[in-house]
């Protein structure tokens, strides 16, 4: 299996970039942060587009940058396929000739993806005699994927690939990055700033700022950390969960994910038993009480007890549960953001068991990644 290592740094006019992570086939890794968090920077100097100051850069078995060892593979001799926020198609081209292109940069030593396999797992078979410029953002964002793919690459980086696309043509192409992920076997270096793209695609995340490396890990782990609220948003923050669909009731219209802390009631998702899936609970969606609650609305609530709590504001207050169910080994985390006035009239402190609750209606698709 294809793993890529990466430990570099370099310095800015503005900051010093510094990262150390690795990425596994199979796995997509998002570099997520901010705008001017250095993020383009970094897969820059994986591709070999921009030179580190110091560390190493390896793919397998070949070392692309050694500081010490003076060595800096060229980036055409990468073995990476790289599709850019803008596509960058030639205009001259149409379709077809496109992907050519990116046939024709295929080394001797490199996977072998064919031409109508890559058409067939992009959906665009029925474009390639068009021309580019007759294209949809999100069609040509397809076609600048299948030529990064058609060159064979043992590595792929995404530079905010649905950046510039609006909410329509992001829902187009995200199916197709999903079956990427899923098909390749390749390290896939995912960039964005996107909270829903991040816990949809991602498999890790390194989180970055101001050109540092502060956390990394499984997105699960590093986008459920109360310490990073300021960092992963704190309107979008929550809990990323690991689920698995568990059965559907076509009388309500809902779906049963099964988690750590029991089964989680959602509006009906189009996926078979068993499938495994990841749920965003945003903590402004949960609501706490000191009793088991009774005759109410909500469908989805948890025993649970208080691991930690922090000031999320003048008014309100982030507090962080474990509601595993009994027996288990590993905790199951949910974050609640409440009012100060709640958590005082409550007392909640940490160590105070307590009911968690969760609207069903409140999870929708983009709370949702596979």
């Amino acid at each position: 299996m294809t793993r890529l290592v990466v430990k570099v740094q370099r310095q800015l006019e503005t900051m010093a970039i510094s990262a150390d992570f690795n990425s596994d086939g199979g796995d997509v890794t998002a570099i997520y942060g901010r705008s001017g968090a250095g993020k383009t920077t970094l897969i820059n100097m994986i591709a070999g587009l921009e030179r580190p100051d110091a560390g190493r850069i390896t793919l397998d078995d070949q070392v692309l940058f050694d500081a010490d060892a003076r060595v800096d593979v060229a980036p055409e001799h990468r073995r990476v396929g790289y599709v850019f926020q803008q596509d960058r198609l030639f205009p001259h081209l149409k379709v077809r000739g496109n992907l050519e292109y990116g046939r024709k940069r295929r080394q001797a030593r490199s996977n072998s993806i064919s031409f109508d396999d890559v058409i067939d797992m992009l959906g665009i078979g029925g474009l390639l005699d068009r021309h580019t410029h007759r294209l949809s953002g999100g069609e040509r964002q397809r076609i600048a994927i299948g030529r990064a793919l058609l060159s064979g690459p043992d590595l792929l980086l995404m530079d905010e690939p649905l950046a510039n696309l609006d909410v329509q043509r992001r829902a187009e192409i995200l199916p197709y990055i999903e079956r990427l992920r899923d098909s390749l076997g390749l390290p896939i270096i995912y960039v964005s700033h996107a909270t829903e793209e991040v816990i949809r695609l991602a498999d890790n995340v390194v989180l970055m700022a101001e050109g540092e490396t502060v956390a990394s890990g499984p997105v699960e782990d590093v986008m459920s950390r109360l310490d990073l609220r300021p960092l992963t948003g704190r309107y979008e923050a929550g809990a990323v969960l690991p689920v698995q669909v568990d059965g559907h009731d076509s009388r309500d219209g809902l779906t049963q994910l099964r988690f750590a802390g029991g089964v989680l009631n959602v509006p009906t998702v189009d996926l078979p038993i068993d499938e495994e899936l990841r749920v965003r609970i945003r903590a402004r969606d949960v609501a706490l009480s000191l009793q088991a609650p009774s005759g109410i609305s909500i469908l989805n609530v948890y025993a649970g007890r208080i691991t930690e709590i922090a000031e999320a504001g003048a008014s309100q207050m982030d507090v962080l549960l474990d509601i595993a169910a009994e027996p288990a080994t590993e905790p199951c985390p949910l974050w609640a953001r409440i009012t100060r006035r709640s958590a005082r009239e409550l007392s909640l402190e940490v160590g105070k068991p307590v009911h968690a609750m969760i609207k069903a209606v409140a999870i929708d698709r983009h709370s949702l990644g596979q």
